[in-house]
């Protein structure tokens, strides 16, 4: 690997093709050699602990919990995470011993090792067949071997709607200031660095490079020199797992950190995009995009890509890097595409990993996933990551279409609309065929080929065309529909949802001409109806004489604002949090929050692909838990610069605490239940649809009181998991002592109990972050439970802590989950609150004695 003296970047082309010929070589020689046993990449880890555990880089200063009184703004370069760096050659011996424990244990087969990790955990990821993988495992120095498992990808009105401008970005000197000195890292399909979003032109104020950073930008033929600059300060990717199981194309894939998906290129501007970029899209201009800190630095991870999503091994790998460039926080648009295995699903190498992260003082931001709304579908799973679900916000975009009978069927569509006054005749696809050839294709109603249908009947008019699954699948698409129609000359087009795509949501697609879908197959058949009623037909031949169907468009370009938001999407994944394959609920609540995650505008790679409505594009509006999390990476990267002292548990707390349970009426928040007809199926979101709320970047730099806590607690609850010992001492190098915490004693801003036996005690410890100030504690007890807090009244002095004790009683026997909330009103106005919740209650023994 060469490494240029410009910009400190690395050439990584020729190690790439050196490793594509290791495997092929390799592959080849297990085909001869190992029969049937099949090689597979497994994430080996030793049972000493990584070198993070040892060096003085971890040490991170602490402070008092004191924040930022204006007179002195202080950032992350006031207050460097690092004290001193490590030497280079840790890593470099670690990997020989590595290496020497290969040749030792594989002696004369055949191998291929993919990564050394040594900053978070001290491990390898190697290429072996599983009776390879056996004997690895049963070397002294090992404790652990897991096959290798594979992961997926689960704004310009979001700052408005956070209350941003007025609230947490004035708070910190306006949007020029928010989010800097700090660096967020992300872990996704890499970035498109020649996007404004990204641009580091600042003329007016200084914008270096934060001093505790020290990552690297590689340069290929994908992502040239120059590509980072003080925005963009880290670019790297990882696809060796992928490489050696022979899916990895360098050209399709980009063996660089280029974004050849989007997905990455958008969650990267929701987080840190640059404030003011003009949002264009199909001509239509949607406003001004804004990254939540636009001030802060963006470093890029790429473990991830649109053809085969990613891998363990790559992921950790990224996550290993990211911490010991030094990046203030971990920001995860993906999930695992499988629950763990083993005696919990927090042991797995992702998630042992970002609590060695935890332990460097990052702060670790992970979607929820997209599996909702069915209970216990979390993807993210242990309560050192603070998990983030979708929301809605209140910016809509809607068009509809009037029809001739004064019909008005609502549609969706980024989209102009035709004349208001004027009515334009309708002409269905299936009713402008050329010839009979063209009439026995069964797709020619999704308008994809212009050549199919005759000018005469269409010039003038709106096309009607059929939505079926093929656009689902991505096997036709309203880009060619629309090229079609003007083709043709038609006015504008109109999709009616084939009958056949039953609870498929849209998200609104860009048209550079009049149009509409109807996303509805209720509507459709109204639709179809009129149209089909409205033709006059010669009563000899059956042949259409007149198309009598008349109808407009009204434009969706323009947003609406509903004051029912926000609301929990379908799709967000929801809790209980499942401890393991056995579907045990933990006593974590998870997500812990929730954020807008639905139709968000943000940055789209210029060779992005994984929306192709949006190809071509500089942006493109997307939807998933995807798009929440990041929204939470930037407002944490905010409260980080406000609270430089505070750990990764008293952000998150910040955040959970202060976060809003009511919609912008006043209402409750809602949660949609069901996949078809969404908005037909809401209640009342509980916290394991929303976690402790909708965020409120304002309110949580200004928390009062923190619930925190270390890596020490963390140890010590996984410590309590029966059996965990061997595997804890594997991950981390600690040793369990004979002192464990439970996980309803762990000092969350929350309290969950997934089986109340009668009563439980357990304890949190409250932090004031403020003034001096005395609180009242009040509670709403969850149905069938009696609670108490002690005590319920306490003075509390600047940087004090106060031990609580919450007494929990079962009042009847049920397994249907309740919740409630305890609230601590100080007598300075804050308002500090955590959600309560019960799964089963037993109140006595029913079997008797």
């Amino acid at each position: 690997m060469f490494v240029s003296s410009e910009m400190g970047c690395v050439c990584g082309s020729g190690f790439m093709l050196v490793m594509f010929s290791l495997v092929i070589f390799v592959s080849c020689n297990y085909a001869q050699n190992s029969g049937d046993a099949l090689p597979a990449v497994y994430i080996v880890t030793l049972k000493h602990a990584p070198t993070s555990h040892y060096c003085s880089e971890l040490r991170v200063n602490q402070g008092p919990y004191i924040k930022n009184n204006g007179s002195r703004r202080t950032n992350g370069l006031d207050t460097p995470r690092i004290t001193t760096r490590i030497n280079w050659h840790n890593g470099s011996y670690i990997a020989g011993l590595h290496d020497s424990l290969l040749k030792k244990t594989l002696r004369g087969e055949k191998y291929l090792k993919v990564y050394t990790y040594h900053y978070l955990i001290n491990g390898f990821a190697v290429l072996v067949t599983p009776h390879q993988a056996d004997k690895i495992s049963r070397r002294r120095e090992v404790l652990n071997v897991v096959m290798d498992f594979s992961v997926r990808t689960t704004t310009t009105h979001t700052p408005q709607f956070l209350g941003l401008p007025q609230g947490a970005w004035a708070q910190e000197g306006g949007f020029e200031m928010a989010g800097e000195g700090l660096v967020i890292g992300l872990v996704d399909t890499g970035i498109d660095p020649t996007h404004p979003s990204f641009s580091d032109d600042t003329p007016t104020n200084p914008y270096p490079v934060p001093k505790h950073f020290s990552g690297i930008c590689e340069v290929t033929r994908d992502f040239p020199s120059g590509s980072c600059n003080r925005k963009l300060i880290g670019a790297r990717h990882f696809a060796a797992s992928a490489i050696t199981r022979g899916i990895f194309n360098a050209t399709q894939d980009y063996a660089s950190p280029y974004d050849g998906d989007g997905h990455g290129t958008h969650t990267a501007a929701i987080a840190s995009g640059n404030h003011g970029i003009p949002v264009v899209v199909a001509g239509h201009h949607f406003g001004n995009a804004s990254g939540m800190a636009p001030r802060s630095h963006i470093a890029v991870y790429k473990a991830l890509y649109k053809r085969f999503g990613g891998f363990a091994a790559d992921v950790v790998a990224a996550i290993d890097q990211a911490a010991q460039d030094g990046v203030d926080i971990i920001s995860l648009s993906i999930t695992p595409n499988r629950r763990p295995p083993g005696i919990a699903t927090f042991f797995n190498p992702i998630d042992m990993a970002l609590l060695s992260a935890i332990k460097a003082g990052i702060f670790v931001v992970q979607a929820a996933g997209n599996t909702g709304p069915s209970p216990k579908s979390i993807s993210s799973f242990s309560p050192w990551i603070f998990t983030v679900g979708a929301a809605a916000h209140d910016r809509v975009y809607s068009n509809s279409i009037v029809l001739g009978n004064n019909i008005t069927i609502p549609g969706v569509g980024l989209a102009p609309g035709t004349d208001e006054n004027v009515m334009y005749t309708m002409v269905s696809a299936i009713d402008a065929l050329k010839d009979s050839t063209a009439a026995k294709d069964m797709y020619a109603g999704e308008c994809q080929d212009a050549s199919n249908f005759n000018v005469d009947s269409v010039q003038g008019n709106l096309l009607i065309c059929s939505y079926s699954i093929r656009f689902v699948l991505g096997l036709a698409t309203v880009k060619r529909a629309l090229e079609t129609a003007k083709n043709l000359s038609a006015v504008g087009v109109v999709f009616y949802m084939d009958p056949y795509v039953i609870g498929f949501q849209l998200n609104p697609i860009p048209m550079r001409i009049p149009g509409v879908i109807i996303p509805s197959p209720d509507d459709s058949k109204v639709f179809l109806q009129y149209y089909n009623s409205s033709l006059k037909r010669d009563e000899a031949t059956n042949k259409i004489v007149k198309f009598g169907g008349v109808a407009r468009i009204s434009g969706g370009i323009k947003a609406n604002f509903s004051h029912a938001a926000p609301k929990i999407m379908y799709y967000s994944a929801r809790g209980p949090d499942p401890e393991d394959n056995f579907l045990e609920n933990a006593d974590i609540l998870k997500p812990n929050i929730v954020a807008p995650g639905n139709s968000i505008w943000a940055a789209w790679s210029s060779g992005g692909t994984d929306s192709i409505e949006f190809q071509g594009e500089s942006f493109a509006m997307m939807s998933g838990t995807s798009m929440a999390a990041p929204h939470v990476a930037g407002l944490a990267a905010i409260i980080k610069q406000h609270f430089p002292f505070f750990s990764p548990a008293a952000i998150g707390s910040a955040l959970s605490t202060a976060a809003s349970l009511y919609n912008r009426d006043g209402g409750p928040i809602m949660a949609q239940r069901a996949y078809a007809n969404p908005d037909l199926n809401q209640s009342p979101a509980t916290p394991f649809d929303m976690g402790s709320g909708f965020v409120n970047p304002t309110a949580a730099l200004n928390p009062g009181l923190i619930f925190d806590a270390s890596y020490d607690d963390y140890v010590s609850f996984l410590c309590g998991i029966n059996g965990s010992s061997p595997v804890i001492l594997n991950y981390t190098g600690e040793s369990c002592g004979v002192s464990t915490t439970t996980a309803a004693n762990l000092n969350l801003p929350s309290i969950t109990v997934s089986k109340l036996n009668q009563s439980a005690i357990m304890q949190r410890t409250v932090t004031n972050v403020d003034v001096n100030e005395t609180y009242r504690v009040g509670w709403t007890a969850p149905f069938g439970v009696l609670v108490k807090v002690i005590p319920s009244y306490f003075v509390i002095s600047s940087g004090e802590k106060q031990v609580l004790t919450v007494v929990l009683n079962a009042t009847m026997n049920s397994s249907i989950a309740s919740y409630g909330r305890i609230r601590f009103f100080g007598s300075k106005g804050h308002v500090v609150k955590i959600p309560v919740s019960v799964i089963v209650k037993i109140s006595f023994n029913t079997t008797g004695g």
